[in-house]
């Protein structure tokens, strides 16, 4: 019994403070206001600790990596199997579209929020890849950016061997300190996400019964199945038998911080817990956690397939014309890229599909309305989806599950 407390106290804590924070959300909303600090000082504590651990996870990784052709080897894995899972989420869900068709929704007056559609793509793509100040890179708006800095960094510290031994060093202990600080933020997790939990549903909740219930009944009712069975299956592919049970065992805790904080970014210390619990080699968690954080997203694969389709329904074209199927899949794994890891970070990804479309803005509202109700289901499936993605890169790459820990060191 002792063994059950210790391995599930932090999971009945954190579930505990989401039951509370969903009572006070239905029951209490005037409360909210006045519990919804907490909840950002947590969040906000979270993503300052997270950002540089990003960067000391992913460089350290890199740098610390023996063989070159182990490296190689670990992103082509990566790369193949985010693309394969982002793909498969869309056609999974085109698939639910077809054989579950919904009628078009009404469009409302609702205020679009502004995404800077008035730049350049040329402004855009610079802005997506680079900053133009150091200072800049440490934010968690700029992810992809920080990401391609760290990667670069990492093998520049390899590439200057006994030279860059003081900077690799740096970059280990680095990675050690920021890991102990988030272990202590995490702390304060179900009060935190309790409260932040709290202020979700007692604004976001009412909507769900209005006119976006039959396409958000569909994506979720998808979702769900799409998380249990492919989730499983991929987990399955990885580890057999034994991966079922560890991966399962171990994405309750992830699932239910995706649930709360609607942000794949905050969810990415549980999910390097997970991953470290589950045997995944530290080289490939630190790797493929971090940058599948910002580009690999199951979810909102599933949910831009949804809002296209809706989309359409609204204007009155077909969806399920060849050439709009083979721009809506083009746009997914686009959209996994630039959807920062941060809640309603998807209202980026809604305008590059807006403006590839050329959608009138009669359909822009449902976009944006369904974007949003979509969140808890998107970020769970994100989020969670990089932990199996880790244990499928460890597969095809060849390299071996090890004894599991506590979290990756």
């Amino acid at each position: 019994m002792k063994e059950v407390l210790k391995n599930y106290s932090g999971i009945m804590l954190l579930l505990t403070g989401i039951i509370v924070g969903s009572i006070i959300g239905i029951f209490f909303p005037q409360a909210v206001t006045y519990l919804k600090p907490l909840g950002d000082i947590f969040l906000n504590l979270l993503f300052v600790s997270v950002v540089p651990l990003v960067f000391f996870a992913v460089s350290n990784s890199i740098a610390s990596l023996e063989q070159q052709s182990k490296f190689g080897k670990i992103i082509f894995s990566m790369i193949l199997t985010f693309l394969l899972f982002i793909i498969i989420a869309a056609l999974f869900t085109i698939a639910a579209v077809w054989f579950f068709p919904t009628e078009a929704l009404p469009s409302t007056p609702e205020e679009i929020p502004k995404t800077g559609a008035e730049d350049s793509w040329g402004d855009r793509i610079v802005r997506f890849f680079t900053v133009g100040e150091f200072t800049e890179l440490f934010s968690r708006k700029n992810m992809l950016a920080l990401l391609i800095f760290a990667f670069l960094t990492g093998i520049a510290a390899r590439k200057t061997g006994e030279a860059g031994k003081h900077f690799t060093l740096f970059l280990a202990s680095g990675y050690e300190v920021m890991k102990e600080l988030l272990l202590l933020v995490m702390k304060a997790a179900p009060i935190g996400l309790g409260a932040y939990f709290a202020y979700q549903v007692a604004t976001v909740g009412p909507q769900l019964f209005g006119f976006y219930a039959k396409p958000l009944g569909l994506y979720y009712a998808a979702g769900t199945v799409y998380f249990f069975v492919f989730f499983t299956l991929y987990a399955f592919m990885a580890k057999g038998k034994d991966g079922i049970t560890k991966f399962w065992k171990n994405n309750i805790y992830p699932s239910l911080t995706a649930i709360s904080t609607c942000s794949s970014f905050a969810t990415m210390p549980a999910n390097l817990q997970a991953a470290a619990k589950i045997g995944v080699p530290d080289a490939i968690a630190n790797i493929v956690i971090p940058i599948g954080s910002t580009l690999h997203k199951n979810g909102s694969s599933m949910s831009s397939i949804i809002k296209i389709y809706v989309a359409f329904l609204i204007i009155g074209r077909d969806f399920f014309d060849p050439m709009n199927l083979l721009l809506a899949i083009g746009i997914t794994v686009f959209v996994s890229i630039v959807a920062g890891g941060i809640p309603n970070g998807g209202y980026i990804g809604e305008m590059l599909m807006i403006s590839v479309y050329q959608l009138p803005v009669e359909a822009i509202p449902a976009v944006m309305i369904i974007g949003t109700l979509v969140d808890p289901l998107a970020t769970v499936l994100n989020s969670t989806g990089d932990t199996v993605a880790a244990m499928f890169v460890t597969k095809i790459s060849g390299e071996p599950f090890e004894e599991p820990k506590e979290f990756a060191v």
